[in-house]
């Protein structure tokens, strides 16, 4: 539902057919309240806000763990990379944008009591255009909000995945050149 310029979205835990190209396309240059409301609806508003006003637009993703922030994320991503002009430059920043995520997500998210693949970590994500309206750069800058998690977890809950992923798929000499064992009942950390 809308309050205002805002969207109140629920994360139904499951994939919903109403993130499809042609849904984007629905939403693609309509009048905010027109169409129900939608996360593409909140994309392609600001997109076309900032392309008529030549002005910087943000869109702020917040909510508690679980709630879909990282998926809302990665949607308006897409949305972007199907409805703004094509470029050569837009398939690069689209991918390194969009495949540099499990990457961030494995460092940075870990299994809690809500969510197992949960962010612990805070994220800003950045698309630059030109003033044609074509991406033509973007980055990202993630902050470690949760370093407590490496020494202490809540019952029920994990460390981080990159060191179970470590443990489980790194070569042997590399597990004995870090001084690592594969089994992670061995750790104080992954145990308390």
């Amino acid at each position: 539902t809308y309050i205002g310029s805002l969207l109140v979205s629920v994360n139904p835990y499951q994939e919903l057919d109403i993130y499809t190209v042609a849904q984007m396309q629905l939403y693609r240059g309509v009048n905010f309240f027109e169409l129900p409301p939608h996360l593409y609806a909140i994309a392609d508003n600001a997109y076309r806000v900032m392309c008529s006003e030549y002005n910087n637009h943000f869109i702020l993703i917040s909510g508690e763990s679980g709630a879909g922030k990282t998926e809302a994320s990665k949607k308006i991503l897409q949305y972007y990379a199907v409805t703004c002009p094509t470029t050569e430059q837009l398939q690069t920043v689209r991918d390194r944008l969009l495949l540099s995520n499990p990457v961030l997500e494995a460092f940075g998210n870990a299994k809690t009591l809500r969510n197992d693949n949960s962010s612990r970590f805070g994220k800003y994500m950045d698309i630059q255009f030109d003033f044609k309206g074509a991406p033509v750069g973007g980055h990202i800058l993630s902050y470690l909000i949760e370093k407590s998690r490496v020494v202490h977890q809540n019952h029920g809950e994990r460390n981080f995945h990159i060191f179970y992923q470590l443990l489980e798929g790194g070569d042997k000499d590399l597990l004995c050149w870090l001084g690592l064992e594969r089994n992670p009942q061995k750790y104080t950390y992954l145990i308390q």
